[in-house]
């Protein structure tokens, strides 16, 4: 907890002297009384059954105080609330590896089925951008906030050869910097969010796409995307037969792990579509919201008075006056 205007909180000498001066009289009204009483009557001129009544009114009441003194002084609480303005491109692997079905149903239908729902997640306010690549990298849809278009794109994502993972940071890049404005006429900040399970084969290199996305000021979040037992089946046209090769494709993270470390993004692995559905709540949840300090005076105020009348009516029952 913070506050706006902590000077205010000085007034607390002031209830931590009222502590004192409390403790202080009632010593003194003790020690007085012992003076003009015997033993014998002690306990006739200082009842002791209300004595615990009388000190839980004068607590109440000094805990009344403390709360309106930091009501006072401005207290905030830290609250997410969704981003009214951001960028998000997000590009989908489609190498043929994406094929292996060592996630259900597969590696592609999975990244598609999680990226639809993690687009619907983000606030309608954002921007979002999908980026397909394989051998090549090409926007599919720019940034919009034309959901329709974004789950359009993704559902018909389809496979091709090779992977170009620096093109297509290079290709999400130039999408941001098409991006629209906002009201002030300054681009949004902006994220691109990566989903491969491969490494670069390829077109630019990953170290010169991450320096890229660097200057930028872009920070790029990799998800790694299956697992060391992937296969794919290859039909192979050189035989006079048709024959099938079998051919691993285990996911590839150390690349993807750099590119996230270089450009000042998160790296992520999933095994499996609920993995890959909780990576992304997480990278929606930094990118799609905000922590603002939220003030929240009138939570202390409103406390602060409930346990001043709490006090009063204690007093009024147990005494017959206020404190």
């Amino acid at each position: 907890m913070n506050f706006l205007s902590p000077e205010r909180l000085w007034l607390l000498v002031v209830v931590l002297l009222l502590v004192a001066g409390y403790i202080v009289l009632q010593s003194r009204r003790r020690t007085y009384a012992a003076r003009l009483a015997s033993a014998d009557l002690l306990d006739s001129v200082i009842p002791r059954r209300p004595g615990w009544r009388r000190h839980v009114t004068a607590a109440v009441f000094l805990v009344s105080l403390t709360t309106l003194t930091a009501g006072f002084a401005r207290p905030t609480r830290e609250v997410e609330v969704p981003r009214e303005r951001a960028t998000v491109i997000v590009a989908i692997d489609v190498s043929l590896s994406m094929e292996a079905a060592d996630v259900d149903p597969n590696r592609l239908e999975a990244a598609q089925i999680a990226a639809n729902r993690f687009i619907d997640e983000l606030p309608p306010t954002l921007n979002v951008g999908i980026v397909g690549f394989a051998g090549t990298a090409s926007v599919l849809v720019p940034p919009t906030t034309d959901r329709v278009l974004a789950h359009r794109a993704i559902d018909n994502l389809t496979l091709a050869e090779s992977t170009a993972i620096g093109e297509a940071i290079f290709t999400s890049l130039d999408a941001l910097r098409n991006a629209p404005p906002d009201e002030t006429g300054e681009p949004p900040p902006a994220r691109i969010v990566l989903l491969s399970d491969g490494e670069t084969t390829l077109g630019r290199s990953d170290e010169s796409a991450a320096a890229a996305a660097v200057e930028a000021g872009i920070p790029v979040s990799t998800i790694a995307f299956g697992t060391a037992n992937g296969t794919i089946v290859y039909d192979d046209p050189t035989t006079q037969f048709v024959e099938q090769d079998v051919i691993p494709v285990p996911v590839c993270d150390d690349n993807l792990k750099d590119i996230a470390e270089a450009t000042n993004g998160a790296f992520f692995s999933a095994s499996s579509l609920d993995e890959l559905d909780a990576v992304y709540a997480d990278i929606g949840s930094a990118i799609g919201f905000e922590t603002i300090d939220r003030e929240i005076t009138d939570w202390f105020v409103g406390a602060g008075l409930l346990v001043l009348l709490l006090s009063s009516g204690l007093s009024l029952l147990w005494f017959q006056r206020l404190p």
